[in-house]
């Protein structure tokens, strides 16, 4: 067990470029499935929830070569399909939420896919339904074994099908699209989720031969086709360590440039944090925030009403960067109230913020005001503990806003979805180091 101690309170200047996105790459990873001919990827974040999934990829048969940092060659030709069956892919795709993509793909190629009930953070519930409708609609029969928590489905061919989802679940979404793109015959899925992770997934299979049309929109077509074939493809910058950056800056009063961002896909991520009053200018395709040395003022609704910021599928502002917004405005001036819809264990962090002097009144599960404080109250150094990847990350920019020494534990919670951070962030004046237990 390792664990991070902080010196807080100072500001950061410098340079950051963001890592390759977490949710991109576990969805185009699984889809290296689909095909025996060769897939090159690069950009991949150097994490422990991708790496857990290339290992589980290795353990399955697949022939990884890593060719530089990030950069990686997959084949899956020979693939060993009674690791399904075993005890040790009961462990390994337990621990790691993303596993639940490799169904799709699984069961479009080799005609059974499965999966044990899979793990991640811990904030609320997160059903598995959605994946599991849709392959049963494209023909798959599906088992549920409750003693081992195990997932099964087979077919011996999908058949395309209309489908209407229940939500616009993003990795629901990735898995029934893998499934399609070799099913026989047209397939249209309404209320898909459209995120910039699964436009660039579409993207790859068609490149690869797939016949998919709708990208971008909820509504996609795809025509089934006999096979598919290699390609290339680069992940893009991970928008929720980008939003992470951004609230960095803010909180230290910071002057930080985050580097090659791919503005066209960060949605509304930029506007949200205007409205708390967070200086964000575009050069080139890099973002520059200033040092906000006279702190930021929280926006009102037109009518004077209290600012609600919220998630909601894209184009809405993604759920992953509540729990920054939220740190970030317990130093602005003004008040908002944060309202998590999908989660409704993720605000439970915020007693911690409290102890370290956040006004913070936690309404209910999901939603929660915040006072802040114009920094005429500097938040007090802590000693802390990660719950999960955003909330750890959140924690971790309250203690480098705060003065004095925290220590964070259970920081593999942040190891799990941020890439090499002590390093990246001492590079910007950060004084923070990793300590073993």
């Amino acid at each position: 067990m390792e664990s991070f101690v902080i010196e807080g309170g100072k500001a950061l200047k410098g340079s950051i470029t963001p890592q390759g996105a977490k949710n991109e790459a576990l969805q185009i990873l699984c889809a290296v499935l689909l095909t025996a001919d060769q897939i090159t990827i690069d950009n991949i974040p150097d994490i422990v929830d991708v790496n857990k999934l290339i290992t589980l990829l290795k353990n399955l048969g697949v022939k990884i070569t890593q060719l530089g940092p990030g950069s990686y060659q997959f084949q899956s030709d020979t693939l060993d399909l009674d690791y399904l069956d075993s005890d040790q892919f009961k462990i390994d795709g337990k621990g790691l939420r993303g596993s639940i993509m490799l169904v799709g793909p699984l069961l479009a190629r080799f005609g059974k896919g499965s999966i044990p009930r899979p793990g991640g953070d811990k904030i609320g519930r997160r059903r598995l339904d959605t994946h599991f409708e849709g392959l049963i609609q494209l023909g798959a029969k599906f088992n549920y074994n409750k003693e081992d928590y195990f997932y099964s489905v087979e077919a011996e061919q999908l058949i395309g099908a209309d489908l209407l989802l229940d939500e616009a679940s993003v990795t629901g979404t990735a898995n029934i699209v893998m499934a399609a793109v070799l099913a026989e015959g047209h397939t249209s899925i309404y209320n898909a989720a459209c995120e910039p992770y699964l436009q660039q997934l579409c993207s790859m299979l068609n490149r690869m031969g797939a016949k998919i049309k709708g990208i971008g929109s909820n509504l996609l077509h795809i025509e089934g086709v006999k096979s598919l074939s290699g390609t290339e493809h680069t992940v893009l910058p991970d928008m929720i360590e980008i939003g992470s950056w951004v609230g960095l800056a803010a909180m230290t009063k910071s002057e930080i440039t985050i580097k090659n961002v791919r503005w066209e896909f960060l949605g509304q991520m930029p506007n949200v944090f205007r409205k708390l009053g967070i200086q964000i200018e575009k050069k080139g395709d890099d973002i520059f925030i200033p040092a906000h040395k006279d702190g930021y003022e929280i926006q009102s609704f037109i009518d004077g009403s209290i600012l609600t910021i919220s998630d909601a599928p894209w184009p809405g502002f993604t759920p992953d960067l509540l729990s920054i917004i939220l740190v970030v405005a317990t130093q602005a001036k003004g008040s908002v109230l944060i309202h998590q819809k999908m989660f409704e264990s993720r605000l439970f962090f915020v007693d911690k913020l409290i102890d370290m002097g956040a006004k913070i009144i936690l309404c209910d599960p999901h939603r929660a005001t915040v006072i802040g404080h114009d920094f005429k109250s500097q938040l007090k150094a802590a000693t802390l503990t990660s719950p999960d990847i955003r909330a750890g990350v959140s924690l971790l920019i309250a203690a480098l806003s705060a003065k004095g020494t925290s220590i964070i534990h259970n920081i593999e919670q942040i190891d799990r979805g941020y890439e090499n951070i002590v390093p990246r962030l001492q590079k910007i004046g950060a004084e923070i180091k990793r300590v073993k237990n």
